[in-house]
């Protein structure tokens, strides 16, 4: 296709839209990084963790604790967390590292709840970009 444009989602084919591998973390060694070394900020449904790269481009992991209950919610709170990343990642500067982590409320939270303490946890960490 173009050389420019590269989707952070496609469809499988299977009925879902699939997260590009390349903008997820994935080894625990990064993940441990961003947890010593980053900064955090924390709402009712989730917390943000977020720290500089050095790719140009933004790169996100999600984690949802076996504390929050069976596979089926753990899954539903990881969609959710990553759809709430999906509809915002064009408003966020580009070269962070980034890691959501599930709340009990997330699993509870009306959608609009759960979308304005995303953009209020990126706007305290200067995660905005100036892009409406």
């Amino acid at each position: 296709m173009f050389g420019f444009l590269r989707p952070l989602y496609w469809f499988s084919g299977l009925g879902e839209w699939v997260m590009k591998a390349s903008v997820t973390l994935k080894k625990n060694h990064e993940f441990r990084r961003l947890y010593q070394k980053g900064a955090s900020a924390v709402a009712g449904g989730m917390v943000l963790y977020c720290r500089k790269n050095r790719l140009g481009r933004n790169r996100v992991g999600f984690t949802v604790s076996v504390k929050l209950g069976n596979a089926v919610k753990r899954n539903r709170a990881r969609r959710r967390l990553r759809e709430v990343y999906r509809l915002n990642s064009p408003r966020l500067s580009q070269g962070w590292d980034l890691i959501l982590v599930a709340r009990g409320r997330t699993l509870s939270a009306p959608w609009r709840e759960l979308n304005d303490s995303f953009l209020r946890l990126s706007r305290k960490l200067g995660l905005l970009g100036d892009k409406p």
